[in-house]
């Protein structure tokens, strides 16, 4: 059993205190320690995060994790430019693929959103220099993150605007509480809990990072 160290900290397997949600699962904690809130400024990596977090919708994020490479598999590795020319063949194709999450709705919309990021990228330059002008202000974030902040913190402002702009595009499964996962996993936001050995690192990668 892994000993509570603060609100919503626990020991991880290696003996380093990381998120409550980070342990249990190799796979949940190699993400949370080596890829969530690392800040991404790769187009293809950020189509990719769009589009997984709008999959994971009513599913939980393990599911998604584990299926991560038979979704890059599937999509091209998620390079909108291939994707965008999707057809229904690939369509039904994907539908047929066990090694992913068979929606015909996010299958579409995941489509469709690489249609829409081709247009962004043509007006604003990159999707990585729209999505980071939604970054909050860090005067407007919680002084200290528990368990219980993050747990609340399931959409802001922020990933509200961005959601209503990305709708507005045409963009699909890109709701409020969706664009907020998404933040958190391109390090927009440092969620880590107050106390993992994960935050401090994340926090010094996230002052020096190049904004878009």
């Amino acid at each position: 059993m892994s000993k509570k160290l603060s609100e919503g900290v626990l020991m991880g397997a290696d003996d380093k205190p990381k998120c409550f949600w980070g342990i249990n699962y190799p796979d949940y904690e190699a993400y949370h320690d080596n890829e969530w809130g690392q800040p991404v400024d790769g187009d293809i990596r950020l189509f990719e995060k769009l589009c997984l977090e709008g999959f994971q919708a009513g599913l939980s994020w393990l599911t998604i994790l584990r299926k991560r490479e038979d979704f890059r598999k599937a999509f091209k590795g998620f390079d909108f430019k291939k994707v965008a020319h999707f057809g229904e063949k690939d369509v039904e194709r994907l539908l047929q693929d066990s090694g992913i999450v068979r929606h015909r709705g996010k299958i579409e919309a995941t489509i469709n959103n690489a249609q829409r990021a081709l247009e962004l990228v043509d007006e604003a330059g990159s999707i990585a220099a729209f999505v980071w002008r939604y970054e909050p202000d860090p005067k407007t974030r919680p002084k200290e993150l528990t368990k219980n902040v993050l747990m609340r913190l399931n959409q802001t402002a922020e990933s509200a605007a961005l959601s209503k702009e990305l709708k507005n595009r045409g963009w699909r499964f890109v709701g409020p509480t969706t664009m907020y996962a998404f933040m958190q996993s391109i390090g927009m936001v440092n969620d880590h809990i107050e106390g993992c050995s994960s935050r401090g690192g994340v926090e010094k990668v996230r002052k020096i990072f190049k904004r878009p």
